[in-house]
């Protein structure tokens, strides 16, 4: 997931601010994304393939795989037989490619909503920090169903949006101070527990638990987390646009509100929250 899409408030014409605020989030370099947010979603990886508690030996589906973190992770701790990774942008798709040099892995380009697979092909799908970027979740989650064989597992993680779990939230919360809006992801109210929990059980899914993931990640110093936020498109093209000392008057209330007063080591945590359930 990246950082929601930012325009300026503009209360005379707000056309253009919406006109931005409607463009579809794009991931368009595998690398900085992965800086940003893929080194993120491994962190929760691990914890959460170790509560889905599923054994070795599984066909797996990375649904809306990224830049492969997901993948990757689940090729070093739960060794599958097959993983089939779907994906829309193919700038992540290619930077996967090269992540993940594995023969029991392919990478297909697809739609969430629409995958390319057979019906029944599959013992496990998982959105990792994908479900609050599909339009239509339980659509997406009925896909996932659908691809899955009986018994199967469906499981998903995404970020805390509403609970301000999200890793780039100081940065989000200073440039929102600032005087910018911020674009949602299209389904963020799907990232909540309830919703999820709700949505699995409306694709006619069993066994439904959810659960919360805190992560922490270090950085160097606060330049090296505030160069993150850089993987973000839309955070990446404000930025430029800024003149230099409104750049740093952001920059100085995010360090700020992350009381980073030192150039030394800096600890960020953020939190997801979880759900998975069986096919019948």
């Amino acid at each position: 997931m990246t950082a929601p899409a930012l325009t300026r408030e503009a209360a005379v014409s707000p056309g253009p601010a919406n006109a931005s605020a409607s463009r579809p989030f794009v991931f368009d370099d595998g690398a900085a994304y992965e800086l940003m947010m893929g080194r993120w979603s491994a962190l929760v990886a691990h914890p959460f393939l170790g509560w889905l508690a599923l054994p070795a030996g599984l066909e797996w589906l990375d649904d809306g795989c990224g830049d492969g973190s997901f993948t990757q992770a689940l090729v070093e701790h739960q060794p599958p037989a097959t993983v089939v990774g779907v994906d829309p942008a193919p700038a992540q798709l290619s930077y996967a490619r090269r992540r993940v040099a594995d023969a029991r892995v392919r990478f297909l380009e697809g739609d969430a909503q629409n995958l390319p697979l057979m019906d029944a092909c599959v013992d496990a799908a998982v959105m990792a920090l994908v479900l609050f970027f599909v339009p239509d979740p339980l659509q997406g989650v009925r896909e996932m169903v659908r691809v899955v064989r009986a018994g199967g597992t469906i499981a998903a993680y995404q970020w805390d949006l509403a609970g301000g779990g999200f890793p780039l939230q100081p940065i989000l919360d200073a440039v929102h101070a600032g005087g910018y809006q911020s674009q949602q992801p299209p389904s963020a109210w799907a990232a909540a527990l309830k919703a999820s929990e709700d949505l699995w059980r409306s694709a006619g899914l069993v066994d439904v638990l959810t659960r919360q993931f805190e992560v922490s990640r270090t950085f160097e110093s606060f330049d090296d987390y505030w160069r993150t936020a850089h993987g973000s498109p839309r955070l990446r093209d404000l930025f430029a646009s800024l003149s230099p000392a409104e750049l740093e008057r952001i920059r100085e209330d995010a360090r700020g509100r992350i009381a980073s007063a030192s150039d030394g080591p800096l600890v960020i945590k953020a939190r997801a929250n979880a759900v998975k359930g069986r096919t019948r």
